[in-house]
C-alpha cells in the first residue's frame, strides 16, 4: 500500500509528537501573538464546504489590518474583489476555518484555528475604512487554537530573499491568463481593466 488511510497508520509512520509542539497551542491570543498580527499585512484564509470541498484565499493590506478585539476574538474586513464569495460561502455552510498570518523578513508564521462568522456591525466596519471606503462586510474568527510554525517553510523557499524574486517578465500577466482562460475579453482590454481595478479599485 502506498497510500495512509488510517490515523493510527499515520501516527505509526510520522512517530511521536514534539512535546514543545503540543504545548506551544494556546487557545488564546497572548502578547506574543498580538504583536505579530499587528506587523502582519498578509494572511491565508482556508475554509470548506460541508463536503469538505476546500478553498484557501489571500488576504492583505496594511500591518495590522486584522483587528484583535479581545484574546479570543479577531475581526478581518473585506476589502472589494471578484464577488464571487468563496469564503463567506463556506463559512455559512461550515464556520471552521484556519488562518495563516505572516510578517514579511520573519520566517515563522502565525496560525489560528476557530469558527467564523460575517459581521455587518457599523462600528467595526467603520473601523475599518481606508481611503474614505468603508467595507460592507467583515469576519469574526472567535479563536480555539494559536500557535507559532516554525520558519522551515519560508527558509527552505527564500521567500523574503529579495534574490529569488522572479522577473516579472518571466511569467504572463494577468490580463493575458484572462483573455485566454476566459476567451471573454481581448488582451489589451483585460490589462486595462485590470489597470484600472489596481489603481482605483483596491479599497
Amino acid at each position: 500500500m502506498t497510500t495512509i488511510d488510517d490515523p493510527a497508520e499515520l501516527r505509526a509512520h510520522m512517530g511521536a509528537v514534539n512535546p514543545l509542539a503540543e504545548r506551544k497551542v494556546l487557545d488564546h491570543l497572548d502578547g506574543f501573538c498580538r504583536d505579530f498580527i499587528a506587523l502582519s499585512p498578509f494572511l491565508v484564509l482556508a475554509s470548506a464546504d460541508q463536503r469538505g470541498r476546500a478553498d484557501a484565499s489571500p488576504r492583505g493590506d496594511a500591518p495590522g489590518f486584522v483587528a484583535v478585539l479581545d484574546d479570543r476574538t479577531l475581526f478581518i474586513p473585506d476589502r472589494r474583489g471578484n464577488n464571487r464569495v468563496d469564503s463567506f460561502g463556506n463559512i455559512l455552510a461550515a464556520p471552521g476555518v484556519g488562518l495563516i498570518f505572516m510578517v514579511p523578513g520573519i520566517a515563522e508564521t502565525l496560525r489560528v484555528n476557530g469558527r467564523a462568522r460575517l459581521t455587518r456591525d457599523d462600528a467595526l466596519l467603520e473601523s475599518a475604512t481606508v481611503q474614505e471606503r468603508t467595507p460592507t462586510l467583515g469576519l469574526l474568527v472567535e479563536v480555539e487554537e494559536a500557535f507559532f510554525h516554525c520558519g522551515k517553510a519560508l527558509i527552505r523557499s527564500k521567500l523574503w530573499d529579495p534574490a529569488t524574486q522572479v522577473e516579472r517578465g518571466r511569467f504572463p500577466t494577468m490580463g493575458r491568463i484572462m483573455s485566454e482562460q476566459t476567451k471573454a475579453v481581448g488582451v489589451a482590454e483585460a490589462e486595462a481593466n485590470l489597470e484600472e481595478a489596481y489603481r482605483t479599485r483596491l479599497y
